[in-house]
């Protein structure tokens, strides 16, 4: 269960002060005491889905489906670089996800470790021939 401390969603908060749509999803992260899944979840209801809630893989699986978008260069490296903000903007406008969700998944990405979670986007390098 990915779960962001009160300081970590106070920094964010900081991260993020210049997107609306973030501090309001930090807020409701905040109002399930940090828990990224729960969040999701209402989040996600007040966006006309219905979530999968028994299944508390479905963040991950929020996450998976914005891959593409989040590993490809530029997003990654503003992840890497702290320019969080950009990364959830390119998420929100994918139309993968509703836009409300971007925060909380690319936030969730974060947590689990961004280069574990691209590690199917790097190209694998051949074996060197002797």
């Amino acid at each position: 269960m990915a779960t962001l401390s009160p300081d970590e969603i106070e920094q964010f908060r900081a991260q993020l002060s210049n997107y609306p749509p973030a501090l309001k999803a930090l807020t409701e992260i905040e109002d399930c005491e940090g828990n990224l899944a729960d969040a999701t979840i209402s989040l996600a209801i007040r966006a006309g889905q219905q979530p999968q809630e028994d299944n508390g893989e479905w963040l991950a699986d929020l996450a998976k489906r914005c891959r593409a978008v989040i590993c490809q260069a530029i997003p990654r490296q503003n992840l890497e670089t702290g320019a969080i903000e950009k990364t959830i903007i390119a998420v929100a406008s994918s139309e993968l996800i509703p836009a409300a969700l971007a925060t909380p998944v690319v936030l969730y990405v974060l947590k689990a470790g961004l280069g574990e979670f691209c590690q199917a986007f790097e190209p694998i390098e051949p074996e060197a021939k002797p």
